[in-house]
């Protein structure tokens, strides 16, 4: 198995209401690594965790409108704090790209709200594609929901009966040949859409 030689959190995005702070360092706390936390002038927060090693997380989490707002990147190779840092963004449904690298290759993690959603291979220039997220619930749900088709033949219901109507209306052979032309081609198109 290969061994993984650091995690690095390129692109990380956490929004916590300030009690979801106060759990987010009792996480970390729980787990025993040590926490400082810095009040910052405008009522932002530095925070920074150490597994008692080298290996430290220091995250700024700005006060935006009473939430705290952590946008920033860091580098971990302790065990303990990657796992902590990954239960960190999935328990509070945050945002991330995330590299786990192991020798001669790169694994590339994408987490929206929490979740896994892409999972990229990266060996030199080559990227392979191992996860995707697929919403077919959602996907289905959003067809299902979808009624453009059937404003569509309604619409050409009321156009045929419309062309039948001045098509009866009329003595007219040059006219008939026109609007059963018109009428040939919306009978077409609503077959299409019906079947």
């Amino acid at each position: 198995m290969a061994q993984r030689l650091a995690t690095v959190y390129v692109k990380t995005c956490l929004m916590l209401t300030e009690a979801e702070m106060l759990s987010f360092i009792q996480l970390f706390k729980d787990h025993e690594v040590l926490s400082r936390v810095k009040v910052l002038e405008n009522g932002s927060q530095e925070v920074v965790f150490a597994d008692g090693g080298d290996d430290e997380i220091s995250l700024t989490f700005d006060r935006v409108a009473g939430t705290y707002v952590c946008k920033g990147t860091c580098r971990l190779t302790s065990p303990k704090l990657t796992n902590l840092m990954r239960k960190a963004v999935s328990t509070y449904k945050g945002d991330a790209i995330v590299n786990r690298m192991y020798t001669g290759y790169t694994m590339v993690y994408h987490y929206s709200r929490g979740s896994v959603v892409r999972i990229v291979e990266v060996k030199g220039n080559q990227e392979k594609l191992i996860y995707e997220y697929q919403d077919t619930l959602g996907q289905l749900e959003m067809l299902f929901r979808k009624t453009e088709v059937e404003l569509e033949i309604g619409t050409l219901h009321d156009q045929i009966n419309q062309l039948l109507d001045l098509r009866f209306d009329s003595a007219d052979s040059e006219f008939h040949r026109l609007v059963d032309e018109r009428l040939k081609k919306l009978t077409h198109r609503l077959f299409v859409l019906e079947a």
